[in-house]
């Protein structure tokens, strides 16, 4: 199985198994929820009917009963007559229900009789919960009542757990993260340094051979010999980019055009002749490039494209910008086999790939060296199974030539 559908699967997994812990906490905290609830309503009703019993009771032992019953119940509520006007209340604030006290009193204590308080509580316990009903004096009476601050607080319970979870999980999520990207960069700078000098010593060891055959066999001229210089040169190319992994390359001013042109003659002859290059676009625009990098990023786009084209096909490169952004669009279109779009971010993990013998670094190593060396963005712009796919590159202009032929 391909690694990275396996960590798909997992990251599935977890992501079921977590909504089901949270369904679980919000589940049984609504099961809670319902059971207070239920309990604070008997008590409103076990309130009104002690307040009932309060009047039509003569019997002071039993008076003394329901009112310690009345006493013990806590659950704020208001009872109002037929009329809608407020006759009782019970676990409201103390500091704005004061009525007995004058003005004077009531300063001292900072306490005070607030009407527009008794209204808005009551509204809001008019949306809460449906009244209670029961007669007093030959008169209904309502009892309106509002959650007790304990089942308030039990409401948002999960929805505060499950965020401080989040966060928690978030902040640890991206530590760690950071700290396997921190420990991937130093694997790859590793391996691309030690890379670049075990290439060293044979480079130079077949420089200094070819050289001993030029003098030996006087094959100055020879285009055997030429051909063998222009591999060893080629071989210098590949251990000079390793080398500039993990280090920040010097990047110059060039024109993209042009930098692209020469890349893509030394390239296309190189692949089948039934493959065809067309290169179009603005000659004008210039980028800050290091040339030997980026060179390596177009040999990964165009090695990409050409395995992607079974027999015959084209590679269509496009380089256009925008004036307004400062922008460069660099677009490398082939006719391939495509990508399905579930994996346009995939493309670019390292190990990722569709060929048997591949290693799955080269569209790795390219996001690297255009996001971390030149400072620019590449991504699948558009990709249809069977028909092909354009990736595109994203460069800052450093400068717009009105001279150059477009």
């Amino acid at each position: 199985m391909n690694p990275y559908q396996q960590k798909r699967r997992w990251k599935y997994f977890l992501l079921a198994f977590a909504v089901v812990i949270a369904s679980g906490s919000v589940f049984y905290t609504s099961y809670l929820v319902r059971n207070i609830a239920r309990s604070e309503r008997t008590r409103a009703q076990v309130w009104a009917l002690s307040m009932k019993q309060l009047v039509n009771t003569y019997d002071n032992d039993f008076l003394t009963y329901v009112i310690a019953v009345r006493d013990s119940l806590v659950v704020p509520a208001i009872i109002t007559d037929a009329k809608g006007d407020i006759t009782n209340w019970r676990g409201l604030d103390p500091t704005k229900t004061n009525y007995k006290l004058d003005k004077e009193e009531l300063k001292k204590l900072k306490q005070q009789y607030d009407p527009a308080y008794f209204k808005d509580e009551l509204a809001y316990m008019k949306k809460q919960h449906p009244p209670i009903k029961f007669t007093m004096f030959n008169e209904p009476q309502f009892v309106y009542y509002k959650d007790s601050a304990l089942l308030s607080q039990l409401k948002l319970f999960p929805y505060i757990q499950l965020s401080v979870i989040a966060i928690f999980l978030l902040v640890a999520y991206t530590a760690f993260s950071s700290s396997r990207k921190s420990e991937q960069n130093q694997v790859w700078v590793g391996l691309a340094k030690e890379t670049a000098h075990q290439l060293g010593t044979p480079i130079s060891s077949l420089m200094a051979w070819i050289e001993l055959i030029k003098d030996k066999f006087n094959a100055e001229d020879d285009p055997l010999m030429a051909e063998m210089e222009n591999d060893v040169k080629r071989l210098e190319i590949v251990a000079d980019r390793f080398s500039k992994i993990g280090s920040t390359p010097k990047l110059e001013e060039h024109a993209v055009y042009e930098v692209v042109k020469d890349f893509v003659d030394y390239f296309k002859v190189r692949v089948s002749n039934k493959i065809t290059f067309e290169l179009t676009g603005n000659r004008r625009l210039h980028a800050g490039l290091n040339v030997p990098l980026f060179d390596w990023v177009l040999e990964n786009l165009l090695k990409n494209a050409v395995n992607a084209i079974s027999e015959t096909g084209s590679i269509k490169i496009q380089i256009t910008g925008s004036k307004q952004k400062n922008l460069i669009y660099i677009d490398v279109t082939d006719t391939g086999k495509g990508i399905p779009r579930s994996k346009f971010d995939t493309v670019f993990q390292p190990g990722y790939t569709t060929r048997k013998r591949g290693w799955g670094l080269g569209l790795s190593l390219t996001k690297r060296m255009i996001q971390n060396y030149h400072n620019g963005q590449i991504f699948v712009k558009d990709s249809e199974v069977g028909k092909g796919t354009t990736f595109r590159i994203v460069l800052k202009t450093v400068k717009y030539d009105k001279q150059a032929k477009v």
